[in-house]
């Protein structure tokens, strides 16, 4: 009870917290094959040497040569690193920062999902400062005196928003990751290129924008005291994915819903940025890292139960938002627009073949989550703060399914 009472009383702390950072504001260029863009923004901007950030796979592909030749025909110098895998550690993005200081880069530009955006995040912060350790930066709060070297961030999945969010993850000396929030961070530029996407498998493009679909929701909901920009942002997440996800599963191919549900989560790192997640994330974060499920499923098994728990402390925005993507009748009451929202969610998860219910959660297990949920939710400002009779009961509908 000490420990309910404890996260209650400081649920608001969070939100206060993350409106007093600094938050990156980038140019955005979007359209296919837009990476072909980097090289004249570099020459724009006067960055002269570039270290060019991938991982192997996308190396393997070739994604990244329309940036190399892009930057090749605007006589800009650069230095690739593609040594990036899903699971970075410390040696990892040593090695990236030492490559970025060996080139005289002026610019880092990150070709990647949330392992290398999240790596290069920290190589960009590591390089302006290469006499401390990269363990300096993976503190809680890690401020980066001076800011960082700026980027060109270019995503290549539709999920995290991690292009444009000033936290980062990696793997420390002792091989557990250690989440830090870089204040200082310099996201110059972010590159939307649907291009790179269209050759996603059905199950990424889909758990992606799940993801993505729950930063917005959770943003929408949480209680920070949002600014009309970001709570429209937030909409348009959910709007974008609720439309767009649907003609992806049947066109992978399709150019329009490609760039759609990149903006959205784009707009969903917003919402990390600004309005933080919640219970949703809690949830799935800790589920995820018990049973290493995928963080989209994770969040996809999630997303109804804790939603319909807190409902009817926000029927009201749950209402608007129904009606920002289409979803309500003239004279519906905010209950009525709040359940056909749900039930628009509902059909988008079984449209993706989500299984009923989370088998992999063991009742016996119920105590462990509970204490993992509790320490994760004091990381966001949500409409309310769950009891740990709460949190089992939801424990035991994730489990059975919505």
């Amino acid at each position: 009870m000490a420990f309910y009472l404890g996260r209650k009383a400081i649920r608001k702390v969070p939100g206060t917290v993350i409106k007093a950072a600094p938050i990156p504001k980038p140019q955005l260029i979007q359209g296919f094959g837009t990476r072909d863009r980097v090289g004249a923004f570099c020459e724009e901007s006067g960055f002269q040497s570039i270290l060019l950030v991938t991982d192997d796979t996308l190396f393997g592909l070739g994604l990244q040569e329309k940036i190399e030749q892009s930057l090749k025909d605007h006589h800009i110098r650069y230095s690739l690193f593609h040594d990036i895998h899903s699971e970075p550690d410390v040696d990892i993005v040593t090695a990236g920062r030492e490559a970025a200081v060996a080139c005289h880069a002026d610019c880092i530009v990150a070709l990647g999902g949330g392992s290398v955006l999240d790596s290069s995040k920290i190589i960009a912060a590591g390089a302006r400062h290469p006499r401390f350790p990269i363990r300096h930066y993976l503190h809680k709060f890690s401020i980066i005196e001076g800011g960082s070297l700026p980027m060109v961030n270019i995503p290549t999945t539709a999920g995290t928003g991690a292009e444009c969010t000033v936290g980062a993850v990696v793997k420390n000396r002792s091989g557990t990751k250690s989440a830090t929030v870089l204040i200082g961070l310099d996201v110059a530029c972010v590159i939307l290129d649907g291009e790179l996407l269209v050759n996603a498998p059905q199950s990424v493009t889909a758990w992606c924008a799940i993801d993505a679909l729950s930063h917005g929701l959770e943003g929408l909901l949480a209680d920070v005291g949002s600014t009309e920009e970001d709570l429209f942002k937030s909409r348009e997440c959910v709007r974008l994915i609720l439309k767009n996800l649907p003609v992806l599963l049947a066109d992978p191919k399709d150019p329009e819903a490609r760039q759609a549900t990149l903006l959205a989560a784009h707009y969903g790192g917003n919402a990390i940025n600004t309005q933080l997640a919640g219970y949703v994330h809690a949830f799935a974060h800790s589920i995820g890292a018990l049973y290493h499920i995928p963080h989209g499923k994770a969040i996809a098994w999630c997303l109804l139960p804790v939603l319909t728990e807190q409902e009817y402390l926000r029927y009201t925005e749950l209402s608007g938002l129904a009606g920002h993507c289409g979803l309500t009748a003239p004279g519906d009451s905010p209950e009525q627009g709040a359940d056909k929202l749900l039930q628009a969610l509902k059909d988008l998860l079984d449209l993706c073949g989500l299984e009923k219910g989370c088998s992999a959660i063991r009742e016996k297990d119920y105590p462990r989550l509970t204490r993992m949920i509790d320490a994760d939710s004091i990381n966001y400002s949500p409409s309310r703060t769950f009891t740990d009779d709460e949190i089992r009961v939801l424990l035991d509908r994730i489990r059975r399914g919505y």
